[in-house]
């Protein structure tokens, strides 16, 4: 698997108010939220949990803008699957711990806006980009972990990228992507053991219900103008897309999930 060993750094720099509706796969949060303390205990808390559950691998979906920045229906704007992994420490120790596997578009400088690279980070990465204090949790069925392992540590992994990047891209097209789409054509991919973009889009669109953005006419006409990594010419109706709550829906569904809950971070009494 060849994976982009660049981290995109840096906050990226508040959106026009249009572009705020929609989600994002942002390597940093709009606003700072935890200090790097608290990022840190939230991401050990979070694996710590996983590790209860015996999950080899889990989806977590964070939310890199404030609540009320989103639009009715959207919790989380950026998700990455959490794998379970020998890692080779600085010093030379092997330690046992879950490295993060992400989409994410680009900061303005090093990639465009409207591109994305893949990105395998760590678990503080991943809690201090976000900007409330709970996270969801997607556990796949033990052989559904089995299942998209096999296609992270394959080359169907980095062939199912599209870097062609849109906020809301429509998870029934294939000419744009968002973090969220990625992992759904990872799950499609392990669920239908097929790496035919066709294959994925057909059986998508028969199985899979993408979750509506509820936006008018004004911002699917202004939103490109305003920051070109919202693009909506994928769309056809409806602003459709998809999240932690349709993909948790479409896998209980077809019997692909273990479980999916919210997992709030622990603060300790002051």
């Amino acid at each position: 698997m060849r994976l982009a060993s660049l981290l995109l750094a840096g906050t990226l720099a508040l959106a026009p108010a249009a572009p705020a509706l929609a989600q994002d796969s942002s390597a940093r949060s709009i606003v700072q939220h935890l200090k790097p303390a608290e990022a840190a205990e939230f991401s050990k808390q979070i694996e710590r949990d996983l590790a209860s559950k015996n999950a080899r691998l889990a989806i977590v979906f964070r939310t890199g803008r404030p609540r009320a920045a989103l639009p009715e229906g959207i919790s989380y704007t950026h998700g990455a699957f959490w794998v379970h992994r020998q890692i080779n420490a600085a010093d030379g120790r092997k330690l046992s711990g879950y490295a993060v596997y992400n989409l994410y578009m680009g900061d303005g400088k090093a990639l465009p806006r409207n591109q994305s690279s893949l990105v395998q980070d760590w678990p503080f990465d991943f809690t201090r980009g976000s900007a409330v204090d709970d996270v969801a949790v997607i556990i796949p069925s033990p052989e559904m972990q089995r299942r998209i392992l096999a296609v992270l540590d394959s080359p169907t992994y980095g062939a199912l990228h599209n870097p062609n990047y849109s906020l809301i891209a429509n998870p029934w097209s294939d000419k744009y992507q968002n973090c969220n789409g990625f992992m759904l054509d990872v799950i499609a991919a392990a669920s239908w053991n097929t790496a035919e973009p066709a294959k994925i889009r057909a059986n998508l669109k028969a199985h899979y219900q993408p979750t509506v953005v509820k936006a008018g006419p004004l911002m699917r006409f202004f939103g490109p103008m305003a920051d070109s990594s919202l693009r909506t010419d994928d769309q056809d109706g409806p602003l459709r897309t998809s999240t932690y709550e349709s993909i948790s829906a479409f896998m209980s569904a077809n019997g692909l999930l273990q479980e999916s809950y919210v997992l709030k971070r622990a603060v300790a009494p002051s």
